[in-house]
């Protein structure tokens, strides 16, 4: 008779040959793209072969969504219980990567460069599952549209990044051209400051020199001028990333700020909100001499789908468009004024690419699909690997133990974890990520 520690390591193993199979399966039935290597078509092929001989005479079960194993695999994507382990997997891998960022910390004093490069290996490793959930997970489709000489300058410069702040996953989708091209461990964003208190969200931006701002420039002048100053010699390409709408875009906000806009006598928007400049001109200023460019990135969905952080997660596929424009520091104005009205029209043109696209569902200009890469899928499943197979053998010993106590605790457990991951993506929702923006209430707005 075996003993109970050998059932518990047999079951661990099996849990983690099953991962490998899950993750591998992932990765053959992800839709083809242009340039497939031939070896992927070589791997691919016997699969689909066998479950079409395993099927053969008898009907496909239809699952509502394309063929019948693409159903399948859709229907197993939406399981409660998938998702309940990705974000157990996220939670307990961030956990044990802030604790090793709180132990680089001793290395600032001695050599801060190379703190800083440690730091944006480990952070890689926690968002590049996030962004595993958009590419490999819910396969969706990002697609560029801007000129095969801003692509060539990707990941070799020091950039602002201006996107427009509509959707939950706009930050995925930036974060998801990060990592194509290599930035996305090093990539910064102002961010307002009560995402500090996040857990893992917070903790590892902290570690990264992320920038926060309490959105009262009385308030912020001084930490946002530290924190700029910070990252002038910072080693590795960064791309900072701006919402410079302050909040993201509703009806009742978009409201509010055309009436600011009208009190101004500026030209109304239609898909933005009025841009608050003060964080731009401040931005850049500091940062000049560092940065060489700024990326105008406009960002839209097909089919007008309006996409959430809970349907990539249960696998939905989206289709995002993003319109890139590049533009050298030195075109733009040096004058504070003159920098917040450039940036005003920067918006005026952002929301005439809007126009084009509700228009003709497409932005104007060549069309170019950058290649997902294999890293985000293989850092997931080395994490799942090391995580899921004690998890499962713990779990197994806890049922065959028979013990009420020990199994009513387990299930605790498994619920007190799904309400935190909730409110984990709760982060990202709409509703729930608002600010005082052009309230009658509030301070004038910049």
């Amino acid at each position: 008779m075996l003993n109970q520690g050998a059932v518990m390591i047999f079951t661990g193993v099996c849990g983690a040959i099953v991962l490998m199979a899950f993750g591998y399966y992932v990765y053959c039935l992800s839709p083809s793209k242009a340039g497939t290597t031939t070896l992927r078509i070589f791997l691919v092929t016997p699969v689909k072969d066998r479950v079409n001989e395993a099927f053969k005479g008898t009907a496909p079960r239809s699952y509502g969504d394309g063929g019948s194993t693409m159903g399948l695999f859709m229907h197993l994507k939406s399981l409660f219980i998938l998702q309940l382990l990705i974000g157990f997997v996220f939670v307990v891998s961030g956990l044990v990567i802030n604790f090793i960022q709180l132990c680089t910390c001793v290395l600032w004093p001695f050599n801060k460069q190379l703190y800083r490069r440690i730091n944006c290996r480990l952070s890689y490793s926690l968002w590049s599952q996030l962004v595993m959930l958009l590419e490999w997970w819910s396969c969706t489709d990002c697609t560029l549209y801007t000129d095969q000489a801003t692509v060539d300058k990707f990941g070799t410069e020091h950039v602002i990044i201006i996107l427009n702040h509509n959707y939950e996953i706009d930050f995925l989708c930036g974060w998801t051209m990060c990592e194509r091209y290599g930035v996305l461990g090093s990539s910064k964003v102002l961010a307002k400051h009560e995402l500090l208190k996040v857990p893992l969200i917070g903790w590892t931006w902290y570690f990264l020199e992320i920038v926060f701002c309490k959105r009262k420039w009385e308030e912020d002048r001084d930490m946002v001028y530290t924190g700029l100053e910070r990252l002038k010699d910072y080693p590795e390409f960064m791309w900072f990333l701006l919402y410079c709408e302050g909040t993201r875009f509703t009806e009742k906000k978009h409201q509010i700020s055309m009436q600011v806009a009208e009190s101004k006598g500026l030209p109304k928007l239609k898909y933005h909100l009025l841009p608050r400049t003060k964080g731009f001109t401040t931005t850049l200023h500091c940062l000049k001499g560092t940065v060489t460019a700024v990326y105008d990135v406009t960002l839209n969905f097909k089919d007008k789908k309006i996409p959430t952080l809970l349907g990539i997660v249960s696998g939905k596929k989206y289709k995002a468009d993003m319109s890139v424009r590049r533009f050298p520091v030195e075109n733009i104005p040096d004058d504070e004024k003159e920098c917040a009205a450039w940036l005003h029209k920067l918006y005026q043109e952002k929301d005439a690419l809007q126009e084009h696209y509700e228009r003709e569902g497409c932005y104007p200009g060549p069309v170019i699909i950058p290649p997902r890469r294999p890293w985000t899928l293989l850092n997931f499943l080395f994490w799942a690997t090391l995580l899921l197979s004690p998890l499962i053998s713990f779990a197994w010993g806890v049922f065959v133990s028979g013990s009420p106590l020990l199994i009513v605790g387990f299930l605790l457990f498994l619920t007190v974890a799904s309400v935190a991951i909730r409110r984990l993506i709760g982060v990202t929702e709409v509703k729930k990520t608002g600010s005082s923006y052009g309230d009658p209430g509030a301070k004038k707005q910049n």
